[in-house]
């Protein structure tokens, strides 16, 4: 729409996960280091965690390209799965033939045999699961239980979690502590900085044919920044409404007017959004406290009795 205004080749916010615009930020540098090096050590599980568009998906299609012919990988986009549907999803990825209808000790007994396979041509194989959070107790459960094949000399297969911060909610309940106990590496994707977010659209927009003067001035940089919390994501959304905008008034640049009018178009846009969401936190550990000390005052009477 704007790409021809701006001297444009391709839109450069669009909100599907593009390799070929990957920025080298060090928190995904770092993270992506991380997650080659706890593979190549062997470790059972990996867990990559980071807020809602910082980034997950991206950083796991850049960690399944990068693999190279040694790995075989299993991919589970979706996690709404039960633990019989979770088996059969890796099965099917690694390319075990199961026929109608297997019971589950059959879909285990044949993963292993193409484990044992795989392990026997020299091939290691790495299950990747992304939005983990949504698993169930269940299925995450499965997943350490098949974590258990295994060599005398080391797993057969190893997995990575990709989540948002919940996962590291959901793995510190008791009833999940043996997976907890087994994750070998974990990483926090950080949100961009104020000059990260500056780099980061000049970053895409190089991408997308630019080399001309700067779009964005040092204001709108500003605002897009503390609107967008340093989310890529959010601030992929901010930056497309505001170059439309500008493209609508005849601008050449983007002026802090017309991020704040992208902003208000922008449900979840802005630093209130983050402080409610902590004012929520705060009010439900208040709410628990208030429990615990109502429970012992109750049992204190009761033994008072």
């Amino acid at each position: 729409m704007y790409e021809q205004h701006f001297g444009l080749r391709q839109p450069p916010f669009a909100l599907t996960p593009d390799t070929g615009f990957f920025f080298r930020n060090p928190a995904h540098v770092e993270a992506l280091e991380v997650l080659r090096h706890a593979l190549a050590q062997g470790e059972g599980f990996i867990q990559v965690t980071g807020e809602v568009g910082t980034g997950k998906t991206l950083l796991c299609r850049l960690l399944l390209n990068g693999l190279d012919g040694d790995w075989v990988t299993a991919w589970v986009p979706n996690p709404y799965l039960d633990p019989d549907a979770l088996r059969r999803a890796i099965a099917d990825e690694l390319r075990v033939q199961l026929g109608p209808n297997p019971r589950q000790h059959t879909v285990v007994r044949k993963l292993h045999e193409r484990l044992i396979e795989l392990a026997g041509q020299g091939r290691r194989v790495a299950v990747i699961i992304d939005e983990a959070q949504a698993l169930s107790d269940g299925s995450l459960e499965a997943l350490r239980l098949l974590s258990n094949l295994e060599t005398e000399t080391r797993k057969l297969l190893q997995v990575v979690l990709f989540g948002q911060p919940e996962l590291d909610e959901r793995l510190a309940r008791p009833q999940l502590r043996q997976l907890q106990q087994r994750i070998g590496f974990a990483y926090r994707l950080r949100p961009l900085d104020g000059e990260g977010v500056a780099l980061y659209l000049q970053h895409r927009l190089a991408v997308a044919g630019h080399n001309g003067r700067p779009l964005f001035g040092p204001a709108a940089l500003r605002r897009l920044h503390r609107a967008s919390r340093g989310i890529p994501r959010l601030l992929n959304v901010l930056a497309h409404k505001a170059l439309m905008l500008a493209y609508g008034r005849g601008l050449r640049e983007v002026g802090k007017a017309e991020v704040d009018l992208a902003v208000r178009d922008t449900a979840g846009a802005g630093p209130a959004v983050a402080a409610a969401r902590w004012r929520a936190r705060l009010w439900a550990w208040a709410a628990l406290a208030v429990a615990v000390v109502l429970g012992l005052l109750a049992a204190w009477n009761e033994v008072a009795r």
